[in-house]
């Protein structure tokens, strides 16, 4: 659940930092992504149930074995750096977010927290010295965020309050409004999209819930969904999701979403296709 490897807090105060995956087996969940996008893998240190997803030499994800153990689901969250993680906590429930966890530390590197934005959007905050930069964003990253929500504007709100996205400090963000939703750029490049349409907080279907999707960029995303089912995942029926259906082209990119074989949700899109 923690990152160990993103850019300094420092640098980039309000950016999502790090993606991290609550799993339940850490050696099948390293066979389905190495074989699905090409990771390859590096334990952290002294901890047997954590590894970081590297692609080529760049750190992409981290997998924690955890899921059993703290009672929580199998998913896929992006943490955001902060510069105080206490302060940050306090503006997420002076806003009606929900803090599940945190902060907590972790030494050496920092403290980390759990939460849920109004809707029930879950996203972790990260205060702290980091080692690597991960590269999150629009055109050779290797990840894209995309929240899905009743309301992006709304949405945006609460986000650039507790993150302080566009307050005009130097290196701050730009946000922008494009018809139903809203783009987060930093120096011209957009690292996240917020969107509107429906959703159902208690849905039984997780799909349909409120929620930050990891898109990951692939070469191919229909060999890539091959392989998730050859390797025990499945594909999310069109029609089971509000932003993409199935394998198809959609705004402009190929991509469909996904769900490994423990059920965590993410998406695979056609690397160098998106236009925003």
């Amino acid at each position: 659940m923690v990152p160990v490897s993103g850019p300094t807090t420092g640098e980039v105060v309000g950016a999502p930092c790090w993606l991290s995956l609550t799993a339940r087996d850490l050696d099948a969940a390293e066979r389905f992504y190495g074989a699905v996008l090409g990771w390859t893998f590096r334990r952290g240190g002294d901890e047997r149930e954590y590894a970081v997803g590297r692609l080529g030499d760049q750190p992409v994800a981290g997998i924690a074995a955890v899921a059993a153990e703290l009672s929580v689901q199998v998913a896929w969250t992006a943490f955001f750096a902060v510069d105080d993680a206490d302060l940050a906590v306090a503006r997420i429930r002076e806003r009606g977010g929900t803090v599940g966890v945190g902060p907590v530390a972790y030494p050496p590197q920092g403290r980390a927290a759990l939460a849920t934005d109004r809707e029930g959007a879950a996203f972790g905050v990260w205060e702290g010295r980091l080692e690597t930069r991960l590269h999150i964003g629009e055109h050779s990253a290797p990840a894209w965020l995309e929240l899905h929500t009743r309301d992006a504007f709304e949405a945006a709100v609460f986000y650039g309050e507790v993150f302080r996205w566009a307050d005009g400090s130097p290196g701050s963000f730009e946000v922008s409004y494009e018809q139903d939703k809203v783009v987060l750029r930093r120096d011209g490049e957009a690292v996240a999209r917020l969107n509107s349409g429906p959703v159902e907080a208690a849905s039984p279907r997780p799909q349909l819930r409120p929620r930050w999707l990891v898109r990951f960029r692939v070469p191919d995303p229909e060999a890539a969904a091959a392989a998730v089912e050859a390797h025990g995942g499945s594909i999310v029926p069109g029609g089971d999701w509000g932003g993409v259906r199935g394998p198809e082209e959609t705004e402009g990119r190929r991509a469909v979403v996904v769900r490994d074989p423990e059920g965590a949700l993410f998406a695979l899109e056609a690397a160098g296709e998106r236009k925003d």
